[in-house]
């Protein structure tokens, strides 16, 4: 819980003052917007998990907008709502996901971490700053997004996508971690495993640098060749 605390609080201090600031990775948004928008997202996976919701809340209970003067307030208590029902909560608890494989509240923190590490990125990058998204976290957030942010055997995308047609893989050059990303059993899915065996083509790059790759933050295509592979595997992800 202290990456989601930390880096939502990251994201405030960065926020306050450049709430007008245009974020290049969400287009038409300003920073006040991405503001709203994390405060809305830790409202409703804090709702379902204190409530232990097996369906989304209703729409009518999503709190209105705060203004712009008093927004930075909202996104603080709004984030020490989040990390103070996931705390004290049971994380074995079956709860409503988007995911498939996993219903519980074990999800939520899981992924949290992730939505607040990478708009703490988009602020910082809003402001003309820099941030490297500490190493475990980012590793950890590398793992969640190729088990559930990518059309699998367990979660195929529907209708069936154009496939992989192809292997490669992921490393991080901080961690000695791997990953190798090659087409699942199903048509239109892919599969990824942890090894050290040589793939081609590979990326290489920090675990931050890489998630932020999956999250289409920073470019990091190295190896022309292959960009229709990425472009394929681009295709075959959930989140954008």
């Amino acid at each position: 819980m202290q990456a989601i605390a930390a880096h939502s609080e990251g994201f405030a201090a960065l926020a306050e003052g450049n709430l007008d600031a245009r974020v290049e990775h969400c287009p038409g948004w300003t920073v006040a917007d991405l503001a709203s928008h994390l405060t809305e997202v830790q409202w409703f996976w804090a709702t379902i998990a204190e409530e232990k919701l097996s369906s989304p809340p209703d729409d009518s209970r999503r709190p209105s907008p705060a203004p712009q003067d008093r927004l930075i307030e909202a996104l603080r208590t709004g984030a020490h709502r989040l990390v103070s029902v996931l705390r004290s909560s049971n994380w074995q608890d079956a709860v409503w996901t988007w995911a498939p494989l996993q219903q519980d509240i074990a999800f939520i923190a899981r992924h949290q971490v992730q939505e607040a590490a990478v708009h703490h990125w988009d602020a910082a990058h809003a402001a003309g700053r820099n941030l490297v998204i500490e190493t475990p976290v980012a590793l950890d957030a590398i793992d969640e997004f190729l088990t559930f942010s990518v059309s699998s055997d367990a979660d195929p995308a529907d209708p069936v996508r154009p496939a992989l047609a192809g292997r490669f893989a992921l490393g991080a050059t901080d961690a000695g971690a791997r990953w190798s990303i090659s087409d699942g059993v199903a048509p239109g899915t892919v599969r990824f495993e942890h090894d050290g065996q040589p793939a081609v083509p590979t990326i290489l790059a920090s675990a931050s640098d890489l998630l932020l790759w999956l999250y289409r933050r920073v470019e990091l295509d190295s190896t022309p060749t292959a960009s229709e592979l990425f472009v394929r595997f681009r295709g075959l992800c959930f989140t954008a």
